[in-house]
């Protein structure tokens, strides 16, 4: 009996010991991010002196050799570059799109052509319209109601989902696959309700696709910001033979080279094991991408700072992955992915930040259900810094072609109810970034990646 006794309290004195070494580990990882990150001044200059990042672009080019740098900079074991051949569309000129209710009558509003969409002819079109409320409305309208027309994509994101991404789920299908099925009934071009949950004068941009339709046979598609949406909307309600002016002239180009940034801390003990950590580096055009994906990749390059700054020595490799064209392709997580598999890497852990640099409030974990409770059995660790949310869902489009068996997969989640505000849009900028919110999320990545390390078998 009172052997036992003795086992009892010495276990518990072990795990007492191992709950403040991780307590104080934690604190000097929040302590640093906070008293001296570096994530907020990367972000600086991706943001200002570089701006927009899209894929294929000028920008995309300097933003490679940037973070390079900066991960040079730190003294990783390794950093280096990782090939990708990603798609090159242009914007061209500013779109311009009015209503017209009469002949010499018109109101202007503020749209912008969907990445990948074709140009419209040097002239512009212009067209009735007919308000559809999604997807599934065409086939019920039929040719006989659209061919000829603009279709315009009006379903606005739910309002009354506390999830602000369920909501954009919900509603992104009809830019996505828009112009696509619209034109199967004779369309001559469509305008997408802008997915954002304010109302304000800012289109937003995205991906589109025409999937197999023939380059002859595809339409014209722009974004109309919310309220000249409202504005379309109610005056159709009017006048439902008024017409709408499009005129873009962006272009397709064929696929060019890139890069994936790389940089990794070899492990001390199970170097064949990697964790990876990621956001994207390229961005859409309008803003300078500082939410969406600036502040993922700094959050990022930060966790391996972090952790090198506080005299952590994984026992796992640590690796950051900046990846190139998320937004129109994923080519460069379908390709690290492609390359890790040829390498017969062994991935443990795979995180993303791609929600904004909004303050963190937890993440969203794919994987088994033992792999979550040992993730949720950390819970009272993050609780002084605010952290509360450990719930399986998804984790970032960027990791999830490393998706299997064995890996876990992970999103941050910080507070998304202004993200849709700048997502895509020209206010996606520097000053719309808070600093502290966008070190906490660092700090709380970090934090992750240590515990992963330390404690996943």
């Amino acid at each position: 009996m009172r052997r036992s006794v003795l086992f009892v309290l010495l276990i518990t004195s072990v795990l007492s010991f191992a709950q403040q070494e991780d307590e104080k580990q934690l604190r000097a990882i929040y302590d640093m991010a906070l008293l001296n990150g570096k994530g907020y001044h990367w972000l600086d200059y991706l943001s200002n002196q570089i701006g927009g990042r899209l894929s294929g672009s000028l920008n995309a080019e300097r933003a490679v050799k940037y973070t390079r740098e900066q991960l040079d900079s730190l003294g990783l074991d390794k950093v280096w570059l990782q090939p990708v051949m990603v798609p090159k569309w242009v914007r061209g000129t500013p779109e311009i799109a009015y209503i017209e209710t009469s002949p010499g009558l018109t109101t202007n509003v503020p749209v912008c052509a969907l990445g990948g969409s074709v140009p419209t002819v040097a002239s512009g079109i212009k067209a009735q319209v007919v308000e559809v409320q999604g997807l599934e409305e065409l086939s019920k309208l039929g040719r006989e109601k659209i061919e000829g027309k603009i279709v315009f994509y009006n379903r606005p994101m739910q309002a009354d989902l506390i999830q602000t991404f369920e909501a954009y789920g919900g509603c992104v299908d009809q830019r996505y696959a828009g112009a696509m099925e619209a034109g199967k009934y004779g369309a001559v071009g469509v305008i997408v309700r802008s997915m954002n949950l304010r109302l304000d004068d800012y289109p937003h941009a995205g991906a589109m696709s025409y999937g197999d339709i023939p380059v002859t046979q595809r339409i014209p598609a722009a974004a109309i910001s919310t309220n000249g949406a409202e504005l379309l909307s109610g005056m159709l309600t009017l006048n439902p033979d008024l017409r709408f002016y499009l005129r873009q002239t962006c272009r397709q180009f064929d696929d060019v080279k890139s890069y994936n940034v790389i940089g990794e801390i070899t492990g001390s003990e199970r170097p064949e094991e990697v964790i990876v950590v990621g956001g994207h580096l390229d961005s859409w055009d309008l803003g300078d991408g500082a939410h969406d994906d600036g502040a993922g990749c700094v959050q990022s390059m930060e966790v391996l700072r972090l952790l090198k700054e506080t005299g952590y020595k994984p026992k796992r490799t640590l690796r950051v992955v900046l990846f190139m064209n998320e937004e129109n392709g994923l080519r460069g997580g379908n390709k690290y992915a492609e390359e890790a598999k040829a390498r017969k890497e062994k991935h443990i852990f795979a995180l993303e930040s791609d929600a904004g640099g909004f303050t963190p409030r937890g993440f969203s974990l794919d994987g088994t259900d033992q792999q979550l409770e040992l993730v949720r059995s950390w819970k009272p660790l993050f609780e002084p810094y605010l952290i509360h949310l450990f719930q399986k869902g998804y984790s970032g489009a960027d990791i999830s072609p490393l998706a299997g068996d064995e890996i876990l997969l992970a999103g941050l989640l910080p507070d998304s109810q202004r993200y849709f505000d700048h997502h895509h849009a020209a206010n996606d900028t520097f000053e719309h970034v808070n600093k502290r919110e966008l070190q906490l999320g660092a700090a709380t990545m970090a934090s992750l990646v240590y515990l992963i390390d330390k404690y996943m078998k």
